[in-house]
């Protein structure tokens, strides 16, 4: 099996209300994002795919949905406040986590057709959360 992974970086913003800890304020990340595709055969270029068709396919659903956004739960109050004031947010049906968020991307670069093993997102230098399935 080959395996190849492309990393991508982006900001957001989010809180997380159902979060005991200093997560329920309104904050922001600058994350790293690892995107893995498997493959048994290299194509014609002794290659799984090239670089650019992840990153082609991951950027631009980062650049829409994800990127200089505001991820919040689809009840969060602050959202008429947003919208009022034409700022940019994503309304989702789950708190918006570094788990939820790996598995987005994930359910993307899928539904793009490759062959995607592991999403990866660092919500810090230190800390990260992965998605696969089984």
């Amino acid at each position: 099996m080959f395996i190849i992974t492309k990393e991508v970086y982006f900001c957001y913003g989010h809180r997380l209300m159902n979060h005991a800890g200093k997560c329920r304020n309104l904050h922001g990340h600058s994350v790293k994002a690892a995107i893995s595709i498997a493959s048994e055969q290299l194509n014609d270029h002794a290659m799984v795919c090239d670089f650019s068709e992840i990153k082609q396919c991951v950027e631009s659903y980062i650049d829409e949905y994800l990127d200089h956004n505001f991820l919040l739960h689809k009840d969060d109050p602050i959202m008429p406040v947003l919208h009022a004031n034409n700022e940019r947010f994503l309304a989702l049906d789950e708190h918006p986590t570094a788990e939820v968020i790996s598995k987005m991307i994930y359910q993307h670069i899928k539904k793009s057709g490759f062959n995607v093993t592991q999403v990866t997102l660092w919500e810090t230098a230190s800390a990260y959360a992965c998605y696969q399935e089984n």
